[in-house]
């Protein structure tokens, strides 16, 4: 039944919570949800609307790569997933189908060592919350069993992130928003100061001012964090005419 498997999805949230030593969250559905549903790795992604959202947690150094290659790009399952509502399993991204609908991510995603990825929407009604994202080194589909789980961890993450809002003595004091670590907390801070930067250096919108940042990092095959690191320090200065395929420094 539902309300056992729910039961038994959240014993395994707890235990996680428990391991690290705080409160329930969000956060703790990644390394759950990894080991339960029998995947390499997972991320959790809180956003607010139509917002790109936050990073909020990662397993290891490819989740964060993945989550990060889909804002580069502006395409992959996490983002079908958050569009469309419904979740978005890619069984093996080496498919002609997969290649279609993401021919920049798929042969990226698979290079940073990916074979797999499974992207569930969190959401509340009309309300977007989130993605949560898990991935295989190897292709291959879920069972029944693991999908089924893994729709229970999605919806257990969107109540922990519609209940993130805690009494600030429960949370990590060194945490960011949602509690997320203050390494993503940052990165994602200075992806948000680096568009806003980059509006006045180029006189465009924020939806512009991002897609030039995205382009730069893709073209110079750089981490959006990195690059938007740069223009935060102002060690790096793009121009409305600039040549991507150049360094762009000044």
């Amino acid at each position: 039944m539902r309300s056992d498997r729910a039961g038994r999805v959240w014993g395994l949230i707890a235990i996680q919570a428990s391991l690290r030593g705080g409160a329930v969250s969000a956060a703790d559905v990644c390394t759950a949800a990894a080991a339960a549903v029998d995947v390499t790795g997972a991320w959790l992604i809180a956003a607010a609307g139509a917002e790109a959202g936050h990073l909020m947690r990662v397993t290891d150094e490819v989740s964060e790569q993945l989550a990060e290659l889909e804002l580069t790009l502006g395409e992959g399952p996490s983002l079908n997933a958050s569009a469309s509502g419904g979740p978005v399993l890619a069984s093996d991204l080496g498919t002609s189908e997969a290649a279609r609908r993401w021919p920049m991510f798929a042969v990226a995603a698979m290079q940073a060592g990916a074979g797999a990825i499974f992207a569930f929407p969190l959401r509340i009604g009309a309300i977007r919350a989130g993605v949560l994202g898990l991935y295989r080194v190897r292709p291959g589909p879920l069972t029944a069993l693991q999908l089924g789980d893994a729709l229970v961890f999605a919806d257990t993450a969107t109540l922990l992130l519609e209940a993130q809002d805690q009494a600030a003595g429960d949370r990590d004091p060194a945490a960011g928003p949602g509690g997320q670590p203050a390494d993503l907390a940052l990165h994602r801070a200075e992806i948000d100061q680096a568009t806003g930067m980059l509006t006045e250096q180029l006189g465009t919108g924020i939806a512009e001012a991002l897609l030039r940042l995205r382009a730069y990092a893709y073209a110079q095959d750089r981490r959006l964090a990195d690059v938007a690191g740069d223009i935060v320090a102002r060690r790096l200065r793009l121009s409305a005419d600039a040549d991507l395929a150049g360094d762009g420094e000044t």
